[in-house]
């Protein structure tokens, strides 16, 4: 589901795509060293931990390798670099030092987010780092452990024409990402908080494969706005000014939380949680919070379920 967008496209539209999309972003105002550092591994030079190792079982150790699935379409905390090829943002980052933690190597599967859970329940992968919040129905399949703190935020068009407040949604058609929390929790939430408990018409949730079809729509006045990640939204603004607003927090429905997924009962569970629990108190854990702007979300504590 790679998004690849041309660079010469100069529609206001599309630009707002170029934010967010694989090829794009960021990197455009970079300078060539930043570009570079973009895609260097921050595990370099870390050494494994021998508890985490020690908890592996036999039949990793002998495989050498873990798989992880990632949605690589959300900065800045999952995506592709210029080279279209080379995941970076948080979550690789982290990934990474689990991995090196564990003294194994570690392959990246780009995986559509609401066919995660599926493919980790199947087999398919050994764990998912993608931003994923702890749910109800998440944990009856899914051992989590957390080790971000990211958030959810409602975005409105630019200047905020309908003078919207995250409590004034009601009757508003207000985008949401197939299988995410926002879709899960956090808008039916919000809407029978501020909405239907009072008399008012519920939030129309309109249901999009990805942000930047969201955003597409917001520009062009389909939808009101877009609930989604804190981090993914703040970042989208910092390299689009004046391209939408953001309204506040959306502080209900689930935790805020995001966790490391793995299937319910694995054995590899010990192990990665020793792992987590040991990167959480490198410095390259906070170096890649800080560079990609994500300070406020440190966490000391790799929490089980």
């Amino acid at each position: 589901m790679k998004t690849r967008v041309k660079a010469q496209t100069t529609a206001a539209g599309i630009a707002l795509l170029l934010a967010l999309s694989a090829c794009g972003g960021a990197a455009n105002s970079e300078s060539a060293d930043s570009k570079t550092s973009n895609t260097t591994d921050i595990s370099e030079g870390v050494q494994p931990d021998e508890k985490a190792v020690s908890l592996l079982p036999a039949s990793y150790k002998e495989k050498g390798e873990l798989t992880v699935a990632m949605d690589l379409h959300y900065p800045p905390t999952t995506f592709l670099a210029e080279d279209n090829s080379t995941p970076i943002g948080l979550n690789p980052d982290v990934a990474r030092l689990i991995a090196k933690k564990l003294d194994l190597k570690l392959k990246f599967v780009d995986t559509k987010f609401d066919t995660i859970i599926p493919g980790l329940d199947g087999g398919r992968f050994d764990f998912t780092a993608t931003t994923m919040s702890k749910t109800e129905e998440r944990l009856k399949v899914l051992d989590m452990i957390d080790y971000f703190r990211a958030g959810t935020s409602v975005a409105a068009a630019a200047g905020n024409p309908l003078k919207l407040t995250v409590e004034t949604l009601c009757g508003k058609n207000i985008a949401v990402t197939q299988g995410s929390t926002g879709q899960l929790k956090r808008l039916p939430a919000l809407s029978e908080q501020s909405c239907t408990s009072k008399g008012q018409p519920a939030i129309n949730a309109v249901t999009l494969p990805n942000v930047q079809e969201a955003l597409t729509q917001l520009h062009s006045k389909r939808i009101d706005g877009i609930l989604y990640d804190t981090t993914a939204l703040a970042w989208a603004a910092k390299q689009q000014p004046d391209s939408f607003t953001i309204l506040g927090r959306v502080n209900v429905g689930s935790s805020d939380l995001t966790a490391v997924g793995l299937k319910k009962g694995s054995p590899l569970t010990p192990a990665l949680q020793a792992a987590l629990q040991s990167v959480l108190a490198t410095p390259e854990y906070k170096e890649s919070l800080e560079k990609w702007g994500l300070d406020s979300g440190a966490i000391t504590d790799a929490k089980l379920n």
